[in-house]
């Protein structure tokens, strides 16, 4: 509840808005007919999804002195966490420098310099790490000239995961179970940090991570990627690979089909993000009648008015072509490269892999 006043224990006042986002049950078909799971609706949270990471991250910085009294924070993004990143600078006092790329949705480069964060662009991919390395080497130019500036290194920071103990403790008393847990997966934070918080309450859980093509986190090729929010042309630490069961990665069609139906049929919708985990969770919940399947919606619909939501860029795109209602099934994960919605159910991490033949 905003007071106007900074709690007792001197955080500001931003601080008490986040958390205790509210909990839906989808039955919306997706495309099929499901039994239903529950999804976290964190566009609700102040800062979405991330902005617990943010906090989390940033606290710890100052508790162990990595990151000074009103010095700067910097990073690389494609959005989301940026705008966690905007509210935890606001609430903690730190001015916040955001490196994104030329690819960026502009109603999210609109709001990240609304919250007041200084946006830095870069212009061209990296030829081999694409738009993330280009970013990443921005980044670095930008902490070697601004003084005490702090790095948060958001895909191999496990302060990361610490902040989403909050959101599991939530879930702990918003829903009777889960049997099985959807979840994105892009720095690896917010998997790891559930699992590990939730598997303490339901030992047999079973964690389903959601990729997308043309991301290397679970042993595939990088490519360019349509989708953002989730997926990566790097190997990030936080990703905990021994706690998955199978992966599921999700094309730019499923996507847009799933949080388009989600907007006509449930109200409840968002990004990329959502459309995947709803896709799988959906498809889930349809192939293990009565399992308590939960996911968690991390932002929603308003970055993306200008692409998922708009019928030229979709057209543009070739969006609006069939969706497959089933994954296509491989054996392992750099069996085959995956172009559309694909599953796997052995969960290799990719820096340890053995190739499997061709």
């Amino acid at each position: 509840m905003l007071t106007g006043h900074p709690p007792a224990t001197g955080a500001p006042h931003l601080l008490d808005l986040l958390g205790r986002s509210p909990v839906a049950f989808v039955d919306t078909p997706l495309p099929h007919p499901h039994g239903g799971f529950h999804a976290k609706v964190e566009y609700l949270n102040p800062g979405g999804m991330k902005a617990r990471a943010a906090v989390a991250m940033l606290q710890a910085a100052r508790q162990r002195g990595d990151l000074r009294p009103g010095a700067t924070v910097v990073e690389s993004t494609s959005g989301t966490l940026g705008i966690g990143l905007a509210f935890a600078g606001q609430a903690l006092g730190h001015p916040v420098i955001l490196v994104v790329d030329r690819e960026i949705e502009r109603p999210m480069r609109a709001l990240l310099t609304a919250y007041g964060a200084t946006v830095v662009e870069v212009e061209q991919p990296h030829p081999v790490g694409g738009w993330q390395q280009a970013r990443l080497d921005r980044l670095a130019e930008v902490l070697a000239r601004v003084p005490d500036a702090y790095w948060p290194d958001q895909y191999h920071n496990p302060d990361n995961a610490t902040g989403y103990r909050t959101l599991a403790a939530e879930l702990t008393g918003q829903v009777e179970a889960v049997d099985v847990l959807v979840c994105s997966v892009g720095t690896g934070g917010h998997s790891a940090g559930l699992a590990r918080a939730l598997r303490r309450h339901w030992p047999d859980m079973r964690l389903v991570g959601v990729d997308t093509v043309g991301s290397t986190i679970f042993g595939q090729p990088a490519r360019p990627r349509l989708m953002r929010g989730l997926g990566s042309s790097i190997f990030p630490r936080n990703v905990d690979y021994a706690a998955f069961d199978e992966v599921h990665w999700v094309g730019p069609v499923e996507a847009v089909d799933t949080c388009r139906r989600l907007a006509r049929s449930a109200f409840v919708t968002g990004g990329w993000s959502t459309g995947a985990v709803a896709r799988v969770a959906a498809w889930t919940s349809r192939m293990q009648p009565g399992a308590r399947v939960v996911t968690i919606f991390p932002d929603g619909p308003h970055r993306y008015l200008d692409s998922i939501f708009d019928d030229a860029f979709c057209a543009t795109h070739g969006l609006f072509a069939p969706a497959p209602g089933h994954p296509i099934e491989i054996p392992y994960p750099n069996a085959v490269e995956v172009t559309r919605w694909s599953r796997c159910r052995t969960v290799l991490d990719p820096l340890c892999r053995v190739a499997v033949p061709a």
